[in-house]
């Protein structure tokens, strides 16, 4: 194994939550008087903290988001969550292989830790992340494409940058791995390999991941 420690994304490589969260933050932000297709969502916000959304939506139209935003947005989020939420298909599988290799690994989102804790549980994947291996981006000052996510993870994981890999599907997490000094491997299941630029490979269903880790 090259790397002493491999950090995955979690919406969209983990959780096939992208297409449920992004489908609601569209309907949501055009609801407010925003109007924003799912593409744009995508486009926009895919990988990002909630701080982008509101940040994006001040610069474009001088607005602040409603107060409760944030709530109602992750209230809507974690219901459509317990309806339809699944495990990205061959994801435990990778999972097991790390963890029969006795390679540690750990998850690095922009979601909070309720999601994340909402998401492996619905989906069963709880098991495989025990207690200390889970970040979120509110354990740092800024998320993604900032570095300090992912560097935070390391220094809590006990591992050099230089020695971790990323696992990613989104542009702006492509971005904040290369700005922490690591490798990165693309994920291609919902993003194009173009817009995933920089990263040190790519991938596009779950069975390739392992021989790229080796």
């Amino acid at each position: 194994m090259r790397y002493d420690l491999v950090i995955f994304d979690n919406d969209g490589v983990l959780v096939d939550s992208e297409p449920l969260s992004n489908t609601l933050l569209a309907a949501y932000l055009t609801e407010l008087g925003h109007p924003t297709t799912y593409e744009e969502s995508l486009r926009d916000y895919m990988g990002a903290a909630m701080h982008r959304v509101h940040d994006i939506v001040r610069e474009r139209t001088g607005q602040d988001l409603p107060a409760d935003f944030d709530d109602t947005f992750h209230a809507r989020v974690f219901a459509a969550f317990e309806r339809e939420l699944a495990a990205v298909d061959g994801v435990t599988e990778v999972l097991e292989k790390l963890r029969a290799d006795a390679v540690p690994y750990c998850v690095a989102s922009s979601g909070s830790h309720e999601r994340i804790r909402i998401g492996h549980r619905t989906t069963g994947l709880d098991r495989w992340f025990r207690e200390g291996t889970v970040f979120s981006a509110q354990d740092v000052g800024r998320g993604k494409p900032a570095p300090d996510l992912f560097l935070h993870a390391a220094e809590r994981m006990g591992v050099a940058p230089e020695r971790c890999v990323v696992v990613e599907d989104s542009r702006l997490g492509v971005q904040a791995a290369l700005a922490a000094g690591m490798d990165v491997y693309g994920f291609t299941a919902m993003t194009p390999a173009a817009e995933l630029a920089g990263a040190d490979g790519h991938f596009a269903t779950m069975a390739e991941l392992p021989a790229l880790l080796a």
